[in-house]
């Protein structure tokens, strides 16, 4: 999966995207400093299944923090940064065609928005307060859907004069079109069927049908969450209050993508004890009274007011309450040690609704092209292919080997 730091110019998504990945990008307070995608790797937190056998994992991939007996497991999620979004992007403006085109392959976007109001709709720095973030979260959603409506009208004359009287070959005809923006058929079949056009032949849809179509498949294929960003400036307390009050169906996190990645790049000097989602530090090597005054006002005006700086929050919540993707750890009934010596050192992120035979997809081919049976460690059950499985299972994959 991918998931897309998208935002207007100067809103703080190349610094919210360096303090998730730790990947130096160019930061500057003027439109398009990014302009070619950069893409890293974040990590998404879960509970690590070695608690439950008593034993510490060795991840392969990522990380673990063990406090207090308590391991989670860092995993890694690919990130990119695309091209600051202004309005009229869907008509090239500014850098409207690459922004949209870097991020079609997306599964889910984080919405840097300056939260204080200072930065206008083209990304300009003006007084902190004059300008409504709400106005942000509106044209961004906008932007996404009408490029999609542009897609969806582009291929609309070739598409309807399709015979498609055959429910799934109207589904199959719609998602073919849009299948470069990574628009599932199970996306298009949930918003035809939410707008009750299953019934309509392509050509009596209306403006408003295709729009309103649009819409949905925005909203499924490219959910969104808001990075309510530069949380500690003085106006912006209050924006995040009318954020939520506007739009109480969109998660609106605040954040302080600053504060993060100065608290990061500490904790990788070994100056501080800190790792992501923490809402407090260790001081581990002597400040100046300048790097103490500095981390007090974090201490104060972030990580205590908002219980940390909402950068972990947002890529937390982007997959595991957007998308409903869950952990699944691959292991086996003789031991969970593979031949490196490596305990439970794998863990993959499946989404909802995924069953054994996914998973033994998702190992290998070989795993589910053979597949027999397969084992749920915790409890030494035997289970089906297409048996459910739930966070933080641990499985074993019996198969044919060809």
């Amino acid at each position: 999966m991918q998931i897309g730091i998208v935002g207007k110019p100067s809103s703080g998504k190349s610094t919210f995207f360096s303090s998730a990945t730790l990947v130096d990008v160019a930061i500057a307070s003027y439109p398009f400093t990014t302009i070619e995608p950069n893409k890293g790797i974040g990590f998404v937190r879960v509970e690590d299944a070695g608690k439950f056998f008593g034993v510490v994992s060795n991840p392969r991939h990522g990380f673990l923090v063990n406090e207090n007996n308590n391991p989670i497991r860092y995993v890694p999620v690919e990130l990119i940064d695309v091209a600051g979004l202004v309005p009229g992007a869907n008509e090239g403006k500014g850098l409207g065609n690459k922004f949209l085109n870097d991020l079609s392959q997306a599964d889910a976007l984080i919405h840097v928005v300056d939260a204080s109001g200072g930065t206008n709709a083209e990304g300009k720095e003006v007084e902190e307060g004059t300008h409504d973030p709400r106005e942000d979260v509106r044209f961004l959603e906008e932007e996404i859907e009408l490029w999609f409506l542009k897609i969806i009208e582009n291929n609309w004359i070739k598409i309807q004069k399709s015979p498609e009287k055959d429910y799934k070959k109207k589904i199959g005809l719609i998602s073919q079109a849009l299948a470069g923006v990574k628009i599932m058929p199970y996306h298009v079949e949930k918003s035809v069927r939410i707008l009750k056009l299953e019934d309509k032949m392509l050509f009596e849809w209306s403006n408003e049908d295709k729009r309103e179509f649009a819409k949905k498949c925005r909203e499924y294929s490219k959910p969104i969450i808001i990075a309510a960003n530069k949380c500690d400036k003085q106006t912006s307390e209050e924006n995040i209050k009318k954020m939520k009050e506007a739009f109480p169906k969109i998660n609106i996190i605040p954040c302080s993508a600053a504060s993060e990645l100065s608290l990061r790049k500490a904790a990788k000097q070994n100056i501080l004890k800190y790792y992501p989602g923490w809402n407090s530090f260790e001081i581990l090597a002597d400040l100046n009274e300048k790097q103490k005054a500095g981390l007090e006002t974090i201490k104060k005006n972030v990580l205590e007011k908002f219980n940390g700086t909402g950068v972990q929050e947002c890529l937390d919540t982007a997959i595991f309450k957007l998308l409903e993707y869950f952990p699944v750890f691959p292991g086996g009934t003789k031991g969970l040690v593979d031949k490196n010596g490596n305990t439970l050192p794998d863990c993959f992120l499946l989404p909802k609704d995924s069953k054994a035979i996914d998973f033994a997809y998702t190992l290998h081919t070989d795993m589910g092209d053979g597949f027999i049976r397969a084992i749920d460690v915790k409890t030494k059950q035997i289970i089906g292919r297409d048996h459910p499985l739930k966070y933080g299972d641990v499985i074993e994959i019996i198969f044919n080997k060809h």
